[in-house]
């Protein structure tokens, strides 16, 4: 597993020391304006297209938000160069909490170093909120490639170097990282084969068209269970139940890989702690409701109810491992 640069977990605390210290001496914490928020409509930002697993999650987590406090929570898709316009959006907008993200591994965590010109940075210019959920890749093949677990897979990936192509949705995506992470751990050298999107990476795999795919249950749990691919690792610390008997990476050979995607709520910085913290609970309690439970379990996914330190230390973590494989793997765009 790449190491973590440990200066990252201690610019995240003393930045929540920040968070917290900006906001008392701006004169927004407090009990009042705790009990007044929020007071008008707020515009929760998704930044990808309709209908993705960031899309569906954000409007579950808004329209929740919506019942609870009788304001709109309004979702806004701002697409385009990997989540950074949308993000980019929501770092510029005012800090009272009326401007949110639904943020994901890939906007926070991979696209900083991929775009190392981008107008935002993912620890000074936000503030976590909550972290909502997380979502395990899965290591699927085309039944013509001769291998049946993941030390098959990397014995003939190394006999064959470069003979192994895997899809992606596109370069940068969580699809594309994670088996670079994989082929960086494993001593692997594989075509990579970006497309448009996940859909038609997976509809040319199960096509044969390529031979490999690392990407979120959701999108190949229906090829999986229907035959058409084979399911051989997946990249969460354990099991998951919709796959029990496919093996972790790190019990198949690769100790401490660990690659799952990630979804969480950030605002811009130095938003009042008092919001912060109400924000915070809602979303908590929220991620028990049967309607979202029943949500992220279509998509696969597993309610990571925290603080908002604890989500902060996540994006710092992955901020510091996905650079190393970026780095390590002379990855560009």
């Amino acid at each position: 597993m790449p190491t973590q640069e440990p200066d990252q977990f201690t610019l995240t605390r003393r930045q929540w020391a920040q968070w917290a210290g900006a906001a008392a001496i701006g004169g927004l914490s407090g009990t009042a304006f705790a009990q007044a928020y929020p007071s008008k409509a707020i515009r929760m930002v998704i930044p990808f297209t309709p209908g993705g697993s960031a899309d569906i999650l954000g409007r579950a987590i808004g329209h929740e938000l919506t019942t609870a406090w009788g304001q709109s929570v309004v979702p806004e898709n701002v697409a385009g160069a990997g989540g950074s316009i949308g993000a980019d959006r929501v770092a510029k907008a005012a800090p009272d909490g009326y401007t949110l993200l639904m943020g994901h591994v890939g906007t926070l965590a991979v696209t900083p170093t991929l775009y190392p010109k981008l107008p935002y940075d993912p620890i000074k210019s936000f503030t976590p909120l909550a972290w909502v959920a997380r979502v395990p890749n899965v290591l699927v093949v085309h039944p013509s490639l001769p291998v049946t677990d993941l030390q098959s897979f990397i014995k003939y990936a190394k006999a064959n170097p470069g003979a192994v192509n895997y899809s992606s949705g596109g370069n940068g995506s969580a699809a594309h990282m994670t088996m670079a992470y994989l082929a960086l751990q494993a001593g692997l050298k594989m075509q990579h084969v970006p497309y448009k999107g996940t859909a038609p990476a997976v509809t040319d795999l199960v096509a044969g068209q390529v031979q490999a795919l690392f990407t979120g249950v959701p999108a190949v749990l229906a090829q999986i269970r229907s035959g058409q691919i084979k399911a051989i690792a997946v990249s969460s610390p354990q099991r998951i139940a919709a796959l029990p008997n496919v093996p972790t990476v790190a019990e198949a050979g690769l100790p401490g890989f660990e690659a799952d995607q990630w979804y969480g709520v950030v605002g811009p910085a130095n938003m009042p702690a008092d919001v912060v913290s109400k924000i915070n609970s809602q979303i908590n309690a929220s991620l028990k409701s049967p309607a979202i439970l029943e949500r992220l379990q279509n998509e696969g996914a597993q309610p990571m109810p925290s603080t908002p330190q604890v989500f902060a230390d996540l994006i710092a973590k992955d901020l510091a491992r996905w650079r190393k494989v970026i780095i390590d793997s002379k990855m560009t765009l």
